[in-house]
């Protein structure tokens, strides 16, 4: 436990400079991190709680922290065999509530990191996207079928659907009357089908 002991006062000193982190502390902090894996789920525990209870100028710099010993694991073992991740997901949407109380001008750090994670499969791809809807940014609009892109044969205008609907009473037709319905607006549809429906009347009659 002396490498947890040893990580937690490395994480503690980043409260003596202000932010950013320097690359040497943050070398520090992931090379402890990594030291100390046998107890990764204490490490992380470490991490939530800074990121939790810090000053909001201090949020960001949790999340870097995050992002490189992440990154490091899964550089050194392998992604299969990162343990920090993982364990990370269990409380990640509580964690980001709290990187969220960052100051605003932060903020679009969070999203650069969130798009680094979404870009190289850091983080699983729906977890990344709640966490960055969660930042306010839109939900990607869903993926239309491919026969949504097929435009369909333009409405008749009134003058046009009168002809021939004056042409379908002279000549009463189902299955003409049918395809016609697949060109016509909800309210002429509602009217086409009052026609059809005195149409099988008349021909049940006969």
């Amino acid at each position: 436990m002396d490498v947890v002991k040893s990580f937690n006062d490395e994480l503690s000193g980043i409260y003596e400079a202000k932010p950013p982190i320097s690359r040497a502390k943050m070398s520090s902090l992931t090379k402890k991190a990594i030291k100390g894996i046998k107890f990764y789920k204490h490490i992380v525990q470490s991490v939530e709680k800074f990121v939790q209870k810090c000053r909001p100028e201090y949020k960001v710099p949790g999340l870097y922290v995050i992002d490189s010993v992440v990154r490091q694991s899964r550089h050194q073992f392998g992604a299969e065999k990162d343990v920090f991740m993982p364990r990370l997901c269990k409380n990640i949407i509580t964690t980001f509530q709290h990187i969220y109380k960052c100051p605003e001008e932060d903020k679009p750090r969070i999203l650069r990191v969130l798009n680094l994670w979404q870009k190289n499969s850091v983080f699983p791809q729906e977890t990344v996207q709640q966490l960055i809807m969660m930042g306010g940014a839109p939900s990607p609009p869903p993926s239309q079928p491919q026969a949504d892109t097929v435009p369909k044969p333009a409405a008749p205008d009134a003058a046009n659907l009168t002809n021939i609907l004056t042409h379908l009473l002279a000549n009463p037709d189902t299955s003409q009357i049918q395809n016609l319905a697949g060109l016509l607006s909800n309210s002429q549809q509602n009217q086409l089908n009052d026609l059809l429906y005195q149409i099988k009347g008349n021909e049940n009659v006969n």
